[in-house]
């Protein structure tokens, strides 16, 4: 069936974190405005319609009327090797699968089961905030390799800094972000093989965050990095249906651990999750009917991609952006205007009344920019640009912009 992305459908008083989150939102630290004519575009979830199939296996469980404890059927675990041959050309077994009702859940776990206080933990800056947290807060240290970034935009890993890194015996895990949150790049094979060699060299365990896989650029192409290597033992793979078919609150994340001692290690540390009948009935329709949907849907964001790029260049020239690789989040660099981060928070959280999210939450490399998630109907996204270059007109014709990104 054809959908129709551009319907918006309010989901004001739906219970959502972005649209109804106004006190949650603000004790994080977003914004001190919050009203009724808020554009909030920092969470990574879809304001898309999910697929037909999707809603018909919901409406089945549903009207089964009983919503007891649940445990995964054959076909749950068949679904999910039929996806990820068939998308990635990525064999797992049935045994390698750990339930995670989150994927932020499932990292705390790993780095609970695999890693002791005070051991170090390469990530790679600027990345997804939690990455942070699940290190600090469980009394790890965070180890920094970050991106290098040339004047074009494009991120690159420093391999001499990840080694060296690595080659420290106080060095145990390694979280990856593929396709990297956020900016958007997916690494190559010959990147993730150069990655996992410098990392068994040197006994260090990946944790690869891979839920944004399936959203790539049409062009592109994924590479799980568990397929890339030759040998995936010291490999555990988050992956989810949540980013691919905006079901976050469905809390569906599924651990792929080739390694039997690791899954068994796992497994105790995360303790017993039993899924939801709901959980259990998406999954299943998603990966066995989901592809036509997922196709509209990638070719929708691949044209509001291009439509971001080219409005900012024609009326904030100063803002420098590329089209990502992968995901659905586009990564501003706002220093072209030669203003702090907090004088372009002020413009458009308080004055333009768009929520984004300050690229210095994703570290200190981020400072300049400006996160914005932008799987949501174009009306909406025209709407919230509009109001942003409003609150900028006052210096677009003021400095120019820089030739590096900021280090």
């Amino acid at each position: 069936m054809k959908y129709n992305f551009d319907e918006v459908v309010n989901r004001r008083n739906t219970y959502s974190l972005k649209w109804d989150g106004e006190s949650l939102i603000k004790e994080m630290g977003f914004t001190k405005r919050y009203d009724e004519e808020t554009i909030p575009l920092f969470t990574a979830d879809m304001d898309l319609p999910v697929p037909q199939p999707l809603i018909d296996a919901l409406h089945k469980t549903v009207d089964h009327r009983i919503y007891g404890y649940s445990v995964f059927p054959d076909e749950y675990y068949e679904a999910i090797l039929y996806w990820f041959k068939k998308r990635h050309d990525w064999e797992i077994k049935k045994e390698e699968i750990v339930y995670s009702p989150g994927t932020v859940h499932a990292l705390h776990a790993a780095v609970r089961a695999f890693t002791e206080q005070g051991d170090g933990i390469i990530i790679q800056r600027p990345v997804y905030p939690p990455f942070t947290s699940v290190i600090e807060g469980n009394g790890r240290r965070v180890v920094n390799n970050a991106l290098t970034c040339d004047s074009n935009g494009y991120y690159a890993i420093d391999f001499a800094d990840f080694e060296a890194k690595a080659k420290d015996e106080s060095t145990k895990m390694f979280i990856l972000c593929n396709p990297h949150n956020p900016t958007g790049r997916i690494f190559t094979s010959e990147e993730l093989q150069k990655l996992a060699d410098i990392c068994a060299r040197n006994k260090v365990l990946i944790i690869a965050d891979e839920i944004h896989g399936d959203l790539i650029r049409q062009d592109q192409t994924f590479v799980p990095i568990a397929k890339a290597v030759d040998d995936a033992k010291q490999i555990i793979t988050c992956t989810a249906i949540n980013k691919t078919f905006n079901t976050a609150g469905l809390h569906c994340t599924n651990v792929i651990i080739p390694n039997p001692e690791n899954r068994d290690r796992f497994k105790q540390e995360i303790g017993m999750n039993l899924p939801s009948p709901f959980t259990i009935a998406a999954l299943i329709a998603v990966y066995r009917e989901g592809e036509e949907w997922l196709e509209q849907a990638k070719a929708y964001i691949d044209d509001t991609m291009a439509y971001v790029k080219s409005f900012l260049a024609e009326r904030m020239p100063k803002v420098k952006v590329r089209i990502s690789e992968g995901t659905y989040v586009m990564w501003m660099d706002f220093s072209g205007y030669g203003l702090s981060p907090e004088d372009v928070h002020e413009r458009i959280y308080h004055k333009a009344n768009v929520i984004l999210e300050d690229g210095s939450m994703f570290g200190e490399e981020g400072l300049p920019y400006q996160r914005i998630c932008i799987p949501s109907p174009r009306p909406i996204i025209t709407e919230a640009l509009e109001r942003i270059v409003k609150e900028f007109e006052d210096v677009n014709h003021l400095n120019s912009p820089k030739e590096e990104c900021a280090r």
